[in-house]
């Protein structure tokens, strides 16, 4: 049988076995040198554009990952009063923050219209005359963009492609005409921006020129009629790899110079929403091996993550490579991957080929800087993980582990009773 070791024993010139004995496991582990070269990348691509980088703040809402990206100027895309008090927190100055969402209630329009962030992306009109209430209320000008639903498919995940017209997101461009038609009601409603977004884990360019395509005419379109459009926010969407040999993720040099093909000649500010193309490839689950199980049918590799760590594959049966963190050359063996959480769904790989493991060996879970830490709960009584930043040798951590006492702060027994 075919052997295998892995070479990967350290992660931005740290040792992971040393970080995995001091700290324990789970632990994500983010390179700050992985996601500096995610946005240089797209910042040099962008290069002789008036534009803004907004990062996806629910891809990993870190304080220690946001401060990085407000260190090199990264702003935020935000959908919620918690991601805005979190990129703020975390220094992003609110003229760099552009608020999304379907649900936004009239108390985080205020909370965002009171510090000024530079935008909201607006969903509905139930949302857009909700803005100009509050808006007025507080004798504030409020600058929106309406979100295009350009009905194209994303050819991603089902769960993650947002811009079919069956979605919950955007309005039609035939209901954003009547928006603009009627723009001149909206006394404390700034309306001159356009925003776009279709899914996430996007691989291929056209969904993306499909998308651009339809916005670009739309834009011409209320150019013609005397609408002036400041800004057209294309959203996010860039996919990374999951899976070696088999996800091959867009270049962004090849994406933004399909941007600047299809807005050719529109001389407002590009805002662009990269979540997981910053994040996602920069960081691992560390986790250890619990124990083998042998079944009729299987062997079970029991791992102390769990799907409360890392719930992708649970739901969207998402794969994620997954390797031993350096060792000895080993023959390679099928395991089931799993948790130790009480559900058959605690399931990161099925008949997954692995170097044969035992228990206390260290295995990695690739790409888990986006959608990871940000997804996780306490479900199983199970505390959240600690993350670490790596950075050229050295690390710091970003958020403690959760004790069992931080895990239950906030509850209490039912003895003081009152009537409403």
């Amino acid at each position: 049988m075919d052997t295998l070791a892995s070479p990967h024993a350290t992660l931005d010139g740290v040792d992971l076995h040393a970080l995995a004995d001091r700290l324990g496991t789970p632990l994500y582990v983010y390179s700050a040198s992985a996601i500096r070269e995610r946005i240089a990348s797209l910042q040099s691509a962008l290069h002789g554009t008036d534009h803004l980088i907004c990062f996806a703040v629910k891809a990993n809402p870190n304080r220690g990952v946001l401060a990085l990206m407000h260190e090199h100027g990264v702003g935020a895309d935000i959908v919620s009063a918690g991601e805005l008090w979190r990129a703020r927190k975390a220094g992003i100055p609110a003229g760099r923050i552009v608020f999304s969402g379907v649900g936004k209630t009239e108390a985080e329009l205020a909370d965002a219209l009171k510090i000024g962030v530079l935008r909201f992306n607006v969903e509905s009109h139930d949302e857009l005359l909700a803005l100009q209430r509050v808006a007025q209320a507080l004798g504030a000008k409020a600058r929106a963009a309406v979100r295009i639903n350009p009905d194209v498919d994303a050819l991603t995940h089902a769960k993650i492609s947002t811009g079919r017209a069956e979605n919950k997101f955007g309005v039609s461009i035939d209901e954003a005409r009547h928006w603009f038609a009627g723009r001149d009601a909206l006394s404390h409603v700034q309306l001159d921006g356009l925003h776009v977004h279709i899914g996430s884990q996007i691989l291929q360019l056209d969904p993306f020129r499909q998308a651009l395509q339809r916005v670009a005419a739309f834009w011409r379109e209320l150019a013609a009629q005397g609408h002036a459009i400041r800004s057209i926010d294309v959203g996010g969407g860039l996919g990374v790899c999951y899976r070696q040999g088999h996800d091959h993720p867009i270049d962004a040099a090849a994406y933004v110079a399909l941007v600047r093909e299809a807005l050719a000649g529109f001389a407002g500010r590009l805002l662009f929403e990269p979540g997981r193309y910053l994040v996602g490839e920069a960081g691992v689950l560390l986790t250890r091996v619990i124990r083998l199980k042998q079944g009729d049918e299987r062997t079970f590799l029991v791992l102390d993550a769990a799907m409360n760590d890392l719930a992708r594959p649970s739901l969207y049966d998402a794969w994620h490579d997954i390797a031993p963190v350096a060792g000895d050359a080993r023959p390679m063996t099928s395991y089931d991957i799993v948790g130790p959480v009480c559900e058959t769904g605690d399931t990161f790989a099925r008949a997954r080929a692995l170097p044969a493991c035992a228990p206390g060996d260290l295995l990695m879970i690739r790409t888990t800087g986006a959608y990871g830490a940000s997804m996780a709960s306490t479900y199983n009584s199970r505390p959240l993980a600690a993350e670490v930043m790596v950075d050229k040798g050295r690390y710091a951590v970003v958020r403690q582990r959760q004790s069992f006492e931080d895990m239950v702060a906030g509850e209490q027994p039912a003895k003081h009773w009152e009537t409403a």
